[in-house]
Formats: C-alpha cells, structure tokens, sequence
C-alpha cells in the first residue's frame, strides 16, 4: 500500500499540478493547494483516490482518463479507501482520518464525459470516487510513501 502520485491546484477549477512531495499541516490542509486554509473543513483538507478505481473505470468504459483528471489530491495503490471511513491511518509518517467518501461531482462529470454523458460517468464513479480526510498531523509526505492502517 503506497502513494503513487500527488496533486495540487492552487485555484478552484485551476490545472492540477504532479508534485514529488506535499507540505500538510494539521487542520489547514495541504500547503499550496485551493483548499488550504486555517480551520479548513475536516472533509475539505486531503482527497484520496485508489489507481485500481481508475483503472477499473477505463476498463469497463473503454476510457484513457488519467489520474489528475478526477481532481483527487493523492493517489493510492492496494488499499481499499472505503474500509478507512472513519478510521485513523498513516500516509507516511502523517496521521489522517477518512471523513467520508468522495463522490463525484457534476464538474468530474463533466470533465471527463466524452462518449459517456456526464450522469453516466457520476454513476459509473459511484463508491469509486475516493475518500475525504482530516489531517491530524503535520509533515511531508512523498510520492512512494507507505500507507499504514492500524489493527
């Protein structure tokens, strides 16, 4: 279970940035990126997003929609984000704990509708779309890192 990509934008509906490492800070969110700010939302602060959930999608849709796209901050590999809503687990040596799945949006829809409607990818995207965290603690994290989940 590790970290495969990292993702930014530093506005709403701005380009998403590939990062080798992100700066969270507990309660803010992830330095540089649109969400980040003092007392953020727990569900606003860190969006996860598992590569197999995107595969998935590409397979069955005949798709090439690649990571960034989905707007998710970080991109996981072998672990099963929806086992983590409501848990407390590790990216790194950060500690963060899963609010609630991520759904997709109109604007995903939209963004990656091409021979599909924009309703045809939210549903093909239901409990697929990620988890939304809270970050209780402050650091690094780095593409590569693990992902630890606790007993």
């Amino acid at each position: 279970m590790r970290i495969l990509a990292l993702y930014t934008a530093s506005q709403s509906r701005g380009p998403v940035e590939n990062q080798p490492a992100v700066q969270l800070r507990a309660g803010c969110g992830i330095v540089g990126d649109r969400h980040y700010r003092r007392n953020a939302k727990p569900e606003e602060q860190i969006t996860l997003i598992e590569s197999e959930a995107i595969d998935s999608f590409n397979r069955e849709y005949q798709q090439q929609v690649v990571p960034s796209t989905l707007r998710r901050n970080v991109l996981t590999k072998g672990v099963d984000l929806n086992a983590l809503e409501g848990r407390e687990f590790q990216l790194g040596n950060i500690r963060l704990r899963g609010i609630e799945l991520c759904e997709p949006c109109s604007v995903v829809g939209q963004l990656l509708a091409g021979d599909l409607t924009p309703k045809q990818v939210i549903n093909a995207l239901l409990g697929r779309g990620g988890l939304r965290c809270e970050i209780l603690s402050s650091g690094v994290v780095r593409v590569g890192d693990n992902i630890e989940i606790p007993d």
